[in-house]
Formats: structure tokens, C-alpha cells, sequence
């Protein structure tokens, strides 16, 4: 795949739209999904989304082929969420809350054919409260928590990620799994 990646960016930075619509592809889910966990509303992360590759797009005469893309991408997309987040306050709309119960969120695409409705019903009640604590955890702890267990990158991308040292990373996964399980608790 780092291959292919590195083909198409070489092919994308020499103007191939068709390169750069094939990248799009490839992480046009995965931004979107660690844009949904950083900032907990939907048409806020396609927004987020979109943007990252606006500025992907913009800024790809930039991006050093010494490091991954996918790092660079997702430092993009996590910057962006942390800056979202630094200008406006977190908001809850009943609309949105209304959008989540139709299970059509990524949890969802789990192959499970054993489930009764029952078992489901739980199942996204317990996703919806761990989104919920995600979403009330500060955004340095909230990002690296997305990106080590949801994104699951290892730590060494985390740091190509948010150019951190791996000993602030840990110490944050740390903090960050702290803060999480007493959010749990209380919810």
C-alpha cells in the first residue's frame, strides 16, 4: 500500500487529478471517521473531512516524501479538529442525537449476524456513552486516544502525527485512558 501511496502522490504533486481523486479514496473514510470521533457531529467531521483534502490539495507541492502520507495527512486533519474545537464550544443538537439512532455509524459495519435486537440495542447504547465520554476529554487526550485505538496507528506514527516524543505519547495514552475510564464511571 505505501507503494501505491507514494506512486500516486508522485503522480498527484505532478498535477494527475486521477492520482489525487485515487488518494481521496483511499482516506476519505478514515478522515472522515477520526474527524467524527475528535468532534463528536457529523456534518462537522465531512466538514473537517473536505477541508483536509481542500488543503491536502492546496498543499501537496509541500508534502515530503521522506515521511509517510498518510502521517501528513492525518496531522492535517488533526490539526484541523483541534482547531475547530479551540473556536467554538461543543454543542449537543436533539437533531443529531435523533441522526445516531439509526445505527448508521461505523460501529455498525461490524460483521455480527449473531446479535438479537436486544444484544444490538446495548451494544450501540455502550458505543454511544464511550462517544460521548471520547467527545468530553480534551482534545490532547481525545486525539491520541482516536489515533492509537480507533485509527490504531503505533506510537511512532502518533508522534510522525502530532510531532510529539513517543515519551509524551505514552504519558498522554496513559492520562487520556485515566480520564476516560473516570468519565465512564460517572456517565
Amino acid at each position: 500500500m505505501e507503494f501505491v501511496e507514494k506512486r500516486l502522490t508522485e503522480r498527484a504533486k505532478r498535477g494527475d487529478r486521477e492520482a489525487f481523486a485515487e488518494l481521496v479514496d483511499i482516506y476519505k473514510d478514515k478522515i472522515y471517521q477520526l474527524a467524527f470521533r475528535m468532534v463528536g457531529n457529523r456534518q462537522e467531521a465531512e466538514d473537517i473531512a473536505q477541508e483536509t483534502f481542500l488543503r491536502v490539495f492546496a498543499n501537496l507541492h509541500t508534502y515530503d516524501e521522506s515521511y509517510k502520507f498518510s502521517t501528513w495527512i492525518y496531522r492535517i486533519a488533526t490539526n484541523l479538529c483541534i482547531d475547530r474545537g479551540r473556536k467554538k464550544k461543543p454543542h449537543f443538537s436533539l437533531d443529531e442525537e435523533a441522526e445516531g439512532t439509526e445505527g448508521l455509524d461505523w460501529y455498525s459495519r461490524l460483521s455480527s449476524n449473531e446479535k438479537t435486537p436486544e444484544e444490538k440495542m446495548v451494544t450501540r447504547e455502550l458505543q454511544d456513552t464511550v462517544q460521548e465520554a471520547l467527545t468530553q476529554l480534551s482534545p490532547k487526550y481525545r486525539s491520541i486516544m482516536i489515533l492509537r485505538y480507533i485509527e490504531d496507528l503505533s506510537l511512532q506514527e502518533i508522534s510522525d502525527v502530532l510531532k510529539l516524543p513517543i515519551t509524551t505519547i505514552k504519558t498522554r495514552i496513559h492520562r487520556g485512558r485515566e480520564a476516560l475510564r473516570g468519565k465512564l464511571q460517572h456517565m
